[in-house]
Order: structure tokens, then sequence, then C-alpha cells
């Protein structure tokens, strides 16, 4: 993959996107240690999306943007992946949880990142 991201926070949003899917293939289909096609498919799309964000240098939490770049169709699928994930994130990946939260409330304070 040659997907470059340079920003730190991005890196870290592509990264927890990646674990989030990883949660929900193992859970829901039984992928073993890779990613099945169409989760697979589903993070290539998303880091594509994050790596081409308009709002790279001012990066705020996508669920809070004012543009959605993702299609519908992936738009439902990420969702998806977002509500069974969110919880198990908490106990697998809690500090990258606590990051997460700490840009949502930042957000409501009026910064950007």
């Amino acid at each position: 993959m040659s997907i470059r991201v340079n920003n730190k926070k991005l890196k870290r949003e592509k990264k927890t996107v990646k674990l989030m899917i990883e949660i929900f293939c193992q859970d829901n289909h039984l992928a073993g240690q890779r990613l099945c096609p169409e989760c697979e498919h589903l993070y290539e799309y998303s880091i594509t999306r994050i790596a081409n964000c308009l709002y790279a240098a001012e990066k705020s939490v996508c669920v809070k943007c004012n543009i959605h770049c993702y299609r519908t169709d992936m738009q439902d699928k990420i969702r998806k992946v977002m509500r069974f994930s969110g919880p198990k994130m908490i106990s697998k990946h809690p500090f990258l949880t606590i990051l997460h939260f700490l840009d949502l409330k930042n957000l409501k304070k009026g910064y950007l990142f």
C-alpha cells in the first residue's frame, strides 16, 4: 500500500480505524489472522478517505465533519463497524479510545484538533 499519511493525528486515526475493523471482522466474519476481503476493502477505502481529507491540517473527528466524503454504502458499513467495535475499544485499546474522547471534547470547546 502506497498511501502516506504524514499528519500525526491522521496516522492515529488510520490505526484506530484498522483496529476497529479488525475487531469487527474477527468477531463477525471469522477471518482468522487477516481481514476478510470485504473488511480489507473497507479499510483500504477508509484510509484513502483519511489520506485525501480536505481538512487534514485542521482535522476534527469525521463524525462531526461538514463534508461526508464516504459513499453512502461505505458510510453505512463503517458506522456498523464503529457501533460494534467502539465499546470493545475501551478494553482492548484504552489509550486510543481516550485520545478519541479528548478529540471529541476539544471539538466541543471549539478546537479543531
